[in-house]
């Protein structure tokens, strides 16, 4: 057996693209249509679609890369294992690859969806949060504006009395069809039915209340429970809560985009938080206990004795949770040393006689403020 990337002209690290131009470009090649239904080129031409079939395939990719052509018949399990494609095969995998429907009356791209009402549009929703809901997450209730079922005609969109009928145009498929030639052969393109709009049925005698429509706009109070720890942009995905469907098709859904207010204390990095603190000169030769802000409250930071202006400190599990994960970020408190812009007589003696005695600052500054701080970010 051929090498599935040599059939291709690709090598072993070829990016799915890769594969599918390799393939539209080869396949046209030796198409049997344009070789006037030459048999070395129809060998040819399944033999590409086989290899394309395969490596377009992440999991039969995989097995095929490890294990070889055995790894596919394993692959296949109960499935009855690898087959080689026939040309009618290779003809529909080609057709549907250009988007053109299968040859032999199949709708392109996997079947044709069913015939029947259309769903809901999805809605968004922003939802505003402070870091505190962050921390320790919440239960929030909105007012949302949504198309619910009509309370006339039950969401059918038929006045009482009446039943939609099926659609006469397709017969109640919901599609139509149509047969083209050219020179790859004959194709079968599909699409919705522009009479029905793709469901099958037509109402002659419309709701009055919602004119056919089956549905009609109502006030909602949608609860939501917001895990801890989430950030601006993310978002929960809330199915079947949106708006309903044309005519009793299923609701769609809801997007919650979270949206997380600026709190000036703190500096977000993920589950971690920075924050800045100020100490005096005495505090900071001496050593001392501050209180330093916290989400959900202040604490204290013990400040040993040298602290430097700029220091970084770490209080482990003091950040944000992880959202739906385990563990919680840390809290990063760089201590400020406060200088005063005036002082009194006795402070300005204080300060003189302070400056005689102490010892002048090393000619090499110690790790910056900086430095610390991309140690503390992983950088």
């Amino acid at each position: 057996m051929a090498d599935y990337y040599t059939t291709l002209a690709i090598p072993r690290t070829a990016s799915d693209d890769d594969i599918k131009q390799s393939y539209r470009r080869l396949a046209m090649q030796h198409h049997p249509d344009k070789n006037n239904g030459s048999k070395e080129s129809e060998d040819k031409f399944k033999a590409l679609t086989e290899a394309y079939d395969v490596l377009r395939n992440p999991q039969k990719r995989a097995a095929y890369d490890r294990y070889g052509e055995a790894g596919l018949r394993g692959a296949a399990g109960g499935a009855g294992g690898f087959h080689h494609v026939d040309l009618s095969e290779a003809l529909n995998i080609f057709m549907r690859d250009f988007g053109l429907g299968d040859l032999f009356g199949q709708a392109g791209g996997g079947g044709r969806q069913p015939a029947g009402p259309r769903g809901g549009a999805d809605v968004k929703v922003d939802l505003m949060l402070s870091l505190a809901e962050v921390a320790t997450g919440v239960s929030k209730t909105v007012k949302i504006k949504l198309l619910d079922p009509c309370d006339r005609c039950g969401g059918s969109g038929a006045e009482s009395g009446t039943r939609p009928k099926r659609c006469t145009t397709c017969a109640g498929a919901g599609e139509v069809r149509r047969a083209q030639r050219s020179f790859f052969g004959q194709f079968v393109s599909v699409a919705p039915c522009p009479t029905c709009s793709g469901e099958g049925v037509m109402i002659s005698s419309p709701c009055k209340s919602c004119r056919g429509e089956g549905r009609q706009r109502g006030e909602h109070s949608l609860p939501i429970e917001v895990p801890a720890g989430v950030a601006t942009g993310q978002y929960m995905h809330l199915r079947g809560v949106g708006n309903a469907g044309v005519r009793g098709g299923p609701r769609g859904d809801v997007l919650v985009m979270f949206d997380v207010g600026e709190d000036d204390r703190f500096e977000r990095d993920g589950e971690d938080l920075f924050t800045e603190v100020l100490v005096s000169f005495p505090q900071a030769v001496k050593g001392a206990d501050v209180e330093v802000p916290g989400v959900l409250g202040p604490m204290s930071l013990r400040v040993p004795p040298g602290t430097q202006s700029g220091q970084l400190f770490q209080l482990r599990g003091r950040g944000l949770p992880r959202v739906n994960a385990g563990g919680t970020g840390d809290l990063h408190v760089r201590v400020q040393v406060w200088i005063p812009k005036e002082l009194s007589k006795d402070e300005q003696a204080a300060v003189e006689e302070l400056a005689r005695v102490l010892a002048p600052p090393p000619e090499k500054r110690e790790k910056g403020f900086w430095q610390s701080m991309k140690e503390a970010l992983g950088a």
